[in-house]
């Protein structure tokens, strides 16, 4: 059949390493261990503008603690389990804004977030996780990250988790960046 045209398209799964995008479990912004499936934008898609993941979440755990915002629309996404999205019993808090102007959402039904580029967001803390939940996220950007409050200042952040480098396929990605240069067709 000789070279796919196509093939730079395509982000398989790797079922043997436990998550499509990380090598088995990760921590990202948490102390705990979760999986997800997914792909991390043009690091592994050449000429993608988009971060997409998600995953069941079977016990509370806080994802990320440290507010943040994004130079592109980001939507979170909340339902219950693939076999019923509507059976959701859970709870989760999330927080939009910054101080004074920060509010926190409970959320106990499926649910999706919008958050417009440039709004200051987190923490996300699945506080209570009775049943399965499934959660997703979708970042309109070629590479994960943004302008993060940390415990040490306000600093730019970019992370694609522990995933093979396109670029050197020897290494893991570093997020330099120099992925999003690529075009799907070269």
């Amino acid at each position: 059949m000789g070279e796919l045209k196509y093939e730079r398209l395509v982000c398989r799964n790797r079922p043997e390493r436990g998550s499509m995008y990380i090598d088995g479990p990760y921590t990202e912004n948490t102390e705990q261990e979760v999986y997800g499936i997914g792909f991390r934008g043009a690091c592994q898609i050449p000429g993608s503008p988009a971060n997409i993941a998600g995953g069941l979440m079977y016990e509370p755990v806080l994802i990320d603690p440290y507010p943040h915002r994004h130079p592109v629309d980001e939507y979170l996404i909340f339902t219950g389990p693939p076999e019923d999205p509507f059976r959701f019993d859970a709870h989760v808090e999330f927080t939009l804004g910054l101080d004074a102007d920060a509010e926190k959402y409970d959320i106990d039904r499926p649910t999706t977030v919008r958050i417009p580029a440039g709004v200051w967001h987190c923490p996300l803390d699945f506080v209570r996780i009775d049943s399965p939940i499934f959660f997703e996220v979708a970042l309109l950007q070629g590479n994960f990250g943004g302008t993060y409050i940390m415990p040490d200042g306000v600093r730019d952040l970019q992370y694609n988790g522990q995933i093979d480098c396109i670029m050197e396929p020897e290494k893991l990605c570093d997020a330099c960046q120099r992925c999003l240069t690529l075009d799907w067709k070269k």
